[in-house]
C-alpha cells in the first residue's frame, strides 16, 4: 500500500466524530465476532460507517486483491459509499463499478485492483462473468438495502455474484425496514441481527398541508415560500410529473434540480453534486431519491405525490431528520382525498403569506481535471485563493471525481474565476473551467 493504513481513531478524527452511537458500535462489534450479519436500523443512522468500519480492519494490507464487495441497489448509492470511503483516509483502495458509464473505464480502474468494490448488481456480475478482477480473495460480502436490490429486479444477479464467490467468510445485510424474509440464496444459517427498527427517529416531525385543488402545485409553490431557503426534496410519483412541476417553478422564480432514472447518468450525478454544495436548495425528485442521496443537512421533504407504499414513505421521510438533526415531512393533501393507512392522522401546517426564496448564493464550477491526473482538493483550493484571489468564505465544497472536479464559489464571484482560471494549468494538465449550467 502507497499510503499509511489508519486505524479506526484516526478515521473518526478525519470524519469529525468523536464517538460511535449505540447501533454503529453493537454493529461493529458483531461484525468482528459473527459471520452472518444483519443490521436493521433507520435510515440516516450511520449504517455504513457501522459496517466500513470493521471490514477495513479486517483487510490484508499485504494483498493487492478485492478483498470486500459491497452491492448496492442503486448507481447513487454506489458513488456515495465509495465517497465515504476516499472521506475516511484509511489508505486502502476503493473502485465502484455501476451502470450508465463504459465498462471500458471499470476495466483500466480495475487493473489496479482495489482492497473494497462498491457496485451495483447488474454491473458487478457482469464483470465477474467477463473476469476481470480474481473473486478468489474477497472474504467479505455487504448487501447494502438489500431489500430494495430485490425489489428493483436484482434476484438474479445477486444470486450470480453469491455463486461467483467461493471463499466468503463474512456475509453482511443491511436494510432501513424490516423484511419478513431473508433471501435464500444468499445462504444464511444463523445470522446475528443487530435491530433499531423500533426506535425510530425521534426527531422527524411529520405534518400535513391541506390543497383546496385536485392540482396541488399551486399549493407546492405556496409551501416552499413558507418554508424559505432551506434545503429539501419534492418526492413525485412519476417522472412525467417532474418536469412539469420543474416548468412551473421556473416560471415562478424558484431554483431547483431534478433527479429521477430517466435522466443520463452524468445528468443525475450533477444534479446531486449542485444540491450537495447549496447552488439548487431543492431538488424534485422520484422514488430513485429516496435512498441514496446522503445530504445531512436535508431540512425537509415534501410529498406532492401521497407514496404507494409503507416502505416508500418510510424512506422518502428519511431523507431528513438524518444523524441527530431535526427535520419535518410534509404531506401535501387535497381536501377530498383520504391519507392510507400508514400514513394516519396528521397535523396540518397553515401556510404563511412570503415572499419567493431568494436565488442560492453559490454557483457549481466545472474543472476538467481530476484524481487521475494527480490533482487533489488542496490543490484546487490553493489555485482559487491564490490565482482568483476568493476568500475563504467565498469558496465552498469541492468534490472531486476521477478525471474531473466541481467546485462552490459565491455566485457573485463566479464569472470572474472562469475568466482568471480557464485553461490554466493545475499540476501538470491544462484545464477547462465552467460554470456548471
Amino acid at each position: 500500500m502507497s499510503k499509511q493504513i489508519k486505524n479506526q481513531k484516526e478515521i473518526l478524527e478525519k470524519l469529525g466524530i468523536e464517538q460511535l452511537n449505540p447501533m454503529q458500535e453493537e454493529a461493529r462489534l458483531a461484525i468482528h465476532s459473527a459471520t452472518e450479519v444483519v443490521v436493521l436500523s433507520p435510515t440516516g443512522t450511520g449504517k455504513t460507517l457501522a459496517f466500513l468500519l470493521p471490514i477495513i480492519e479486517e483487510l490484508d494490507e499485504k494483498l493487492e486483491e478485492v478483498q470486500a464487495l459491497i452491492i448496492t441497489p442503486t448507481r447513487e448509492l454506489t458513488i456515495q459509499i465509495e465517497q465515504v470511503i476516499r472521506e475516511m483516509g484509511t489508505g486502502y483502495k476503493v473502485d465502484s463499478a455501476y451502470g450508465g458509464r463504459s465498462f471500458s473505464k471499470d476495466k483500466i480502474a480495475l487493473k489496479h485492483r482495489p482492497a473494497i468494490l462498491v457496485g451495483t448488481p447488474g454491473r458487478v456480475a457482469a464483470h465477474l462473468r467477463r473476469t476481470t478482477f480474481s473473486a478468489e480473495n474477497i472474504r467479505t460480502l455487504v448487501l447494502d438495502e438489500f431489500d430494495k436490490s430485490l425489489e428493483v429486479g436484482f434476484e438474479d444477479e445477486m444470486s450470480e455474484i453469491v455463486e461467483a464467490l467461493p471463499n466468503v467468510e463474512k456475509k453482511i445485510l443491511t436494510s432501513a425496514t424490516k423484511s419478513s424474509d431473508m433471501p435464500e440464496f444468499v445462504g444464511l444459517r444463523k445470522p446475528v441481527f443487530v435491530d433499531y427498527l423500533d426506535q425510530g427517529v425521534p426527531k422527524l416531525t411529520i405534518k400535513k398541508v391541506i390543497s383546496p385543488n385536485k392540482d396541488k402545485m399551486e399549493t407546492l409553490f405556496k409551501t416552499l415560500c413558507h418554508l424559505g431557503n432551506q434545503p429539501g426534496i419534492v418526492f413525485c410519483n412519476f417522472k412525467d410529473s417532474i418536469q412539469r412541476l420543474s416548468d412551473y417553478l421556473t416560471e415562478k422564480g424558484i431554483s431547483h434540480g431534478c433527479f429521477y432514472g430517466g435522466l443520463e447518468q452524468n445528468d443525475r450525478e450533477q444534479a446531486l453534486i449542485k444540491f450537495r454544495n447549496g447552488t439548487h436548495q431543492i431538488i424534485i425528485a422520484t422514488d430513485l431519491a429516496a435512498r441514496g442521496i446522503d445530504v445531512s443537512e436535508i431540512k425537509f421533504i415534501i410529498h406532492y405525490h401521497l407514496p404507494l407504499r409503507a416502505e416508500e414513505f418510510t424512506h422518502r421521510n428519511g431523507r431528513t431528520a438524518r444523524m441527530h438533526n431535526k427535520g419535518t415531512a410534509y404531506v401535501l393533501q387535497w381536501e377530498n382525498e383520504f391519507l392510507p393507512d400508514f400514513i394516519g392522522h396528521l397535523e396540518e401546517e397553515f401556510l404563511e403569506e412570503t415572499a419567493v426564496p431568494q436565488p442560492s448564493s453559490w454557483e457549481t464550477i466545472f474543472i476538467s481535471g481530476g484524481r487521475k491526473d494527480k490533482i487533489s482538493k488542496g490543490d484546487i483550493a490553493g489555485t482559487f485563493f491564490r490565482q482568483a484571489g476568493l476568500k475563504k468564505e467565498e469558496l465552498g465544497i469541492i468534490e472531486l471525481k476521477n478525471d474531473c472536479a466541481f467546485v462552490a464559489v459565491a455566485a457573485s464571484r463566479a464569472n470572474y474565476v472562469v475568466e482568471k482560471l480557464d485553461n490554466i494549468r493545475l499540476k501538470k494538465k491544462k484545464v477547462r473551467v465552467r460554470i456548471l449550467e
